[in-house]
């Protein structure tokens, strides 16, 4: 279930923060607060400390790929 990096042992991320979310998207961190703000994105509250679930955006970037067709039809 778990990953781990046997080279430092150490276990694998499961939140990150609004920086590290934003730059693993690709996206700015006003882009991300204002997602989230739409809902887009929920958050994981720790006591101050907004974070975000890294299985949450994964799920979210599958259900929001382009899905491209095996058999593409050629129009004329």
């Amino acid at each position: 279930m778990f990953e781990f990096d046997t080279a430092t042992q150490d276990t694998p991320r499961l939140l990150l923060s609004p920086r590290e979310t934003a730059r693993a998207l690709g996206i700015s961190e006003r882009t991300l607060a204002q997602r989230t703000a739409e809902g887009v994105f929920p958050i994981v509250k720790i006591g101050r400390l907004t974070r975000y679930d890294v299985e949450v955006l994964r799920q979210w970037i599958r259900d929001h790929a382009e899905k491209k067709s095996a058999n593409p039809q050629i129009s004329n």
